[in-house]
């Protein structure tokens, strides 16, 4: 059976900070180098419902403040289809600004409020223009998939001023082994609901966590075609140094 995948790459020129268009191109080329065909739909201001409910998959990248607030303007007029597509457990990766937006508010340093679209539960606030950011390599313990992942361990790179705040019904991507995560005080990074993720590691996180991109791809291919589809290995030599290497400049052995 031939097998395809439509990933709806969400504002890839205002929402693509610290590489994170890396991710769709690891994502493209893991599917590529097993036979399953890869449609990539760049839904940028203005993007149809149509477009963005044929896809199977969807990505959002980090940006700074006011292409944030371009960006939340433009996709609220979407919210509902985005919030039907995540409650349908269509599979998606937020990375930082993406991941800040799908919740309550963003307040910023200033004390400014940029509405969320209050898919997710969880808020983000910035504590001020004094107070330091959140940079630096990062290693945490995704506990959460341990049943699915053959490494438990993620690594990527963190560069933010918000502090996001998990609400109740929420559960977290992982706890922060080195890093800041979430806040930099509850040990808490990132956060999934039903097949959505959100996270602060930049980097881009999938290219040196080949095992996380395969996790998602195959979400992605169970939900869509209602089935189990075995993924056949890659050679992931090159992409685990990277993923050692990281863990190693923290002083952690994997």
């Amino acid at each position: 059976m031939n097998y395809k995948l439509t990933i709806g790459w969400l504002f890839p020129e205002l929402m693509s900070t610290y590489g994170d268009r890396g991710n769709i191109i690891c994502i493209q080329k893991r599917c590529e180098w097993r036979g399953i065909n890869i449609e990539i739909l760049k839904l940028d201001l203005g993007l149809k419902i149509d477009d963005l409910r044929s896809c199977d998959f969807l990505f959002m990248g980090g940006a700074q403040d006011l292409q944030q607030k371009i960006v939340s303007e433009d996709l609220r007029k979407k919210r509902e289809i985005l919030k039907e597509m995540i409650e349908d457990n269509v599979p998606g990766l937020y990375i930082c600004g993406a991941y800040q937006l799908l919740g309550k508010y963003y307040k910023e340093a200033d004390g400014t409020i940029i509405e969320g679209l209050g898919i997710l539960d969880l808020y983000t606030e910035n504590p001020g223009e004094n107070s330091k950011r959140l940079i630096g390599n990062i290693v945490i313990e995704s506990g959460i998939m341990n049943h699915e992942l053959r490494q438990n361990t993620l690594v990527g790179f963190e560069n933010h001023g918000g502090r996001t705040y998990l609400g109740k019904n929420i559960r977290l991507l992982g706890k922060v082994i080195k890093g800041f995560g979430n806040n930099g005080e509850d040990k808490t990074e990132g956060a999934i609901y039903k097949n959505s993720f959100g996270s602060y590691l930049h980097g881009p996180i999938l290219p040196k966590n080949p095992h996380f991109a395969d996790y998602l791809i195959s979400l992605s291919l169970k939900e869509k075609y209602k089935k189990s589809v075995p993924l056949s290995p890659l050679d992931d030599s090159l992409e685990w140094a990277a993923h050692k290497a990281i863990a190693k400049r923290l002083g952690i052995s994997i």
